[in-house]
């Protein structure tokens, strides 16, 4: 039985001990017991305090019966109380400020991490995505509600609080994160919430949910890097899944094998990376990772060069596109800092 249920029945019983004990010493003491000292005589034996009878029971055996068998259930459920109340404060409230502790220094000890702020269907996607390529993040979210079912889904940072706070936006690390998604349940508190996070870290890649289209725009001006719609992301797949099944199916298998974590992913190049100056030949990247080079986003450009030749010369600044698992990734990174 849980520390609540246990507190909920101790309560039920105290209860009915305190009625029991009020009709039972008015029956049995007869017409000289008032309601008033009935009550007393409850109080007095529940609490154990027993400053002595209001009424004389030595020549009321039905009385005194009642009183020693009152007595003994008395104990028992205020000791039964007792015990219920510390295990709800040491299992349930003292646990929860430890824990709560506990991972506000983990959040302080976050850095180049993902902030998402809502819980929504389409906050836990991006959750489990998250947790599948083993990204660091912190959840925030005002319901308790919500937070008690996204522990459902795994080991998760949270703060519970309102998530266009600055306050709350602070200690989930704004100023140390990576990135934040904006999922919240209206364009108005997404709006608001990008104007904030915006004015908190000029340079942290936004991404926010719009309800109406019309929205994403306005979204982008306020300071967003990309404005995505739930509705029309869907109607697309709608349309994949009708002309061009079998590649659909194909990349719903790279998302949903829950063994083989199969994602496109980018690796930047860094100036000192050991990989510049090198071709693709040189750099064996498939060879030593597994991973599958796809395309190259040249230095400084919006210009992609899809499936590039081995004789490519990787430079600085380029970002390499990737099908590959997080392990490979890590691989790749490794070769890139050696």
């Amino acid at each position: 039985m849980t520390s609540v249920k246990r507190l909920k029945l101790s309560l039920i019983l105290f209860i009915s001990i305190f009625l029991i004990g009020t009709l039972g010493f008015k029956l049995t003491g007869g017409e000289e017991w008032s309601i008033l000292d009935s009550i007393y005589m409850t109080i007095i034996t529940i609490s154990t305090v027993g400053y002595g009878e209001i009424v004389d029971l030595s020549q009321n055996p039905a009385g005194r019966v009642f009183a020693t068998v009152f007595i003994i259930l008395s104990l028992g459920t205020i000791a039964f109380a007792v015990s219920s109340i510390t295990a709800f404060v040491v299992e349930g409230e003292l646990k929860n400020v430890l824990g709560r502790k506990k991972m506000a220094k983990e959040i302080q000890k976050l850095s180049d991490h993902y902030i998402v702020c809502g819980s929504d269907e389409t906050a836990q996607t991006a959750i489990q995505e998250l947790l599948l390529t083993k990204r660091p993040f912190v959840v925030i979210e005002p319901s308790a509600e919500r937070i008690d079912k996204l522990k459902s889904l795994g080991s998760i940072l949270f703060i519970q609080g309102d998530p266009t706070d600055e306050q709350v936006l602070k200690q989930a690390g704004i100023d140390r994160a990576k990135g934040v998604f904006l999922s919240l349940s209206t364009d108005e508190a997404n709006l608001f919430g990008t104007v904030t996070i915006r004015s908190l870290n000029p340079h942290i890649r936004l991404v926010v949910k719009v309800i109406d289209i019309r929205s994403q725009a306005k979204m982008i001006k306020a300071g967003a890097n990309s404005a995505i719609s739930p509705a029309f992301i869907g109607g697309m797949r709608m349309v994949s899944e009708m002309v061009r099944p079998e590649a659909t199916t194909f990349l719903d298998m790279m998302l949903r094998d829950k063994e083989r974590v199969l994602r496109v992913e980018e690796v930047l190049v860094n100036p000192d990376s050991p990989l510049c100056g090198q071709s693709l030949a040189e750099a064996a990247i498939e060879e030593k990772t597994g991973a599958l080079l796809v395309a190259i986003k040249r230095a400084d450009s919006s210009d992609y060069e899809f499936n590039p030749p081995r004789s490519h010369r990787i430079e600085a600044g380029e970002t390499l596109i990737l099908i590959a698992t997080p392990e490979m990734i890590e691989k790749i990174k490794s070769l890139s800092s050696a």
